[in-house]
């Protein structure tokens, strides 16, 4: 069977652009490739988080991946920090990839800033970590988003380049999955802004934690237009960014085509298009928070299932890191 290793990194409470962007095809995939799904805390920690925080985050963020229907029997759910062969083999693709390579990656200089001389080393190596990742597993696929694609190229060259150098056809080269639907979700108060976590606006997002009350408020409060809904909402020149983000969020929880959506709505207005969007977003989102709940106050469950997914993680990672040692001739 294909295999897949994907991740979300632990950083919060996770929300809908985090449900639609990844966790709903993880669990789409989950019958048809053999996947490692990882907490990604080591990721995490290239900023500044606070312990305690990151311990909370990382099961929370299992719990939500098991309430949104991953099923720990079917794959292998772990936190990235607790198999070491991510770390190891991380350092020995450091030593095959290529100074320039990492230069001409966008998303650091984007994470950076203008003051990217105080950035963290770690955020600048954090895509060779990434495809330690992929590689440490052999892994055949990689779910990609937009700003992923060029990390899961930058993995495909150094995969190459050590087959190259060793004179062997030794990993894998990974493939990339991309969503056949896979809308960028914005800011419920900006179209223009992704919706993220670090938002200071709560009424930003629809969090997987949030109350059937709490959905019914933020989408009553989100920004939208005063124009009726028809075809020329997608129109480059309409710039009606708010409506745009509602109707693909629409779209893409009923895995359908924007066009069928609008024309579902044609000629109606908003405030008619927000009651049938708040009650499928209930549909989805209050069975995950309340498993999210039960989940929460069964700790004891959560990391079984953790340190079943490190045991299952770590023997395939290591064997290898054990034929990785032998080819570069660290093995002794």
């Amino acid at each position: 069977m294909k295999r897949v290793l994907s991740g979300i990194q632990p950083t919060g409470n996770l929300h809908l652009g985090n449900y639609l962007g990844a966790i709903k095809n993880f669990v789409s995939m989950q019958n048809s490739y053999e996947c490692f799904y990882m907490l990604a805390d080591l990721h995490a920690i290239t900023v500044r988080v606070e312990p305690k925080d990151l311990k909370e985050n990382i099961l929370s963020t299992a719990a939500a991946f098991l309430a949104s229907g991953l099923d720990e029997k079917k794959n292998i759910i772990f936190s990235q920090s607790s198999v070491r062969a991510h770390s190891e083999l991380s350092w020995i693709l450091n030593c095959t990839a290529r100074v320039g390579w990492l230069n001409r990656m966008t998303q650091f200089k984007e994470k950076a800033g203008s003051n990217k001389e105080k950035a963290s080393v770690g955020l600048y190596t954090y895509p060779i970590l990434m495809a330690a990742d992929i590689l440490v597993y052999q892994a055949t696929h990689v779910p990609v988003g937009e700003d992923q694609k060029q990390h899961l190229e930058l993995c495909r060259d150094i995969a190459i380049k050590f087959n190259n150098d060793y004179g062997k056809d030794f990993f894998n080269i990974p493939e990339p999955i991309i969503p056949d639907i896979s809308a960028r979700v914005m800011s419920l108060r900006d179209g223009l802004k992704k919706m993220s976590k670090s938002d200071e606006s709560d009424l930003s997002r629809i969090n997987l934690t949030d109350s059937k009350e709490q959905i019914v408020q933020k989408i009553k409060k989100a920004k939208t237009d005063s124009e009726p809904i028809n075809e020329d909402i997608f129109n480059e020149k309409s710039k009606r960014f708010e409506a745009q983000n509602l109707i693909s969020i629409y779209a893409d929880l009923k895995s359908e085509s924007n066009k069928k959506i609008l024309s579902q709505f044609e000629g109606k207005n908003f405030s008619e298009f927000k009651k049938d969007f708040t009650d499928l977003l209930i549909e989805y989102i209050s069975p995950i928070s309340d498993k999210i709940d039960l989940l929460r106050k069964n700790e004891d469950h959560l990391l079984k299932i953790l340190k079943n997914g490190q045991e299952k993680a770590s023997n395939v990672a290591d064997k290898t890191m054990k034929d990785v040692k032998n080819i570069i001739g660290l093995s002794l």
